[in-house]
């Protein structure tokens, strides 16, 4: 006989792994630009770096709405705003991510 897990506990647990994701994202990014600064120095790549930049910030606001989700004790509309807002966030950077690295690929920036 198995259980269900409760709303709250997949909505945590969730949001631990936004959390968690979004702060290495932001690794990546950062580590990204720090390669294609070495690498290449076309002016297209400026514009991948500028991209890329603000993917990063995308992810860090995702990151910090998530912690501070998880830092409130209740169950208040609060703490459902900012989870709601690391989730949504976080589809937009990640797809953001994607297009930038198609864009990069075949070299269109």
């Amino acid at each position: 006989m198995s259980r269900e897990p409760s709303k709250a506990f997949v909505e945590l647990d969730l949001t631990i792994h936004v959390f968690t994701v979004s702060a290495t994202l932001v690794g990546v990014c950062l580590t990204v630009i720090g390669i294609m600064r070495h690498l290449g120095g076309a002016r297209a790549s400026h514009y991948g770096q500028e991209l890329i930049a603000v993917d990063a910030f995308l992810f860090l606001i995702c990151c910090i709405c998530s912690y501070a989700a998880l830092k409130i004790r209740n169950h208040g509309k609060r703490k459902n705003l900012l989870t709601i807002v690391a989730d949504y966030l976080f589809i937009i950077a990640l797809s953001l991510m994607a297009v930038i690295c198609g864009l990069i690929v075949y070299e269109v920036i």
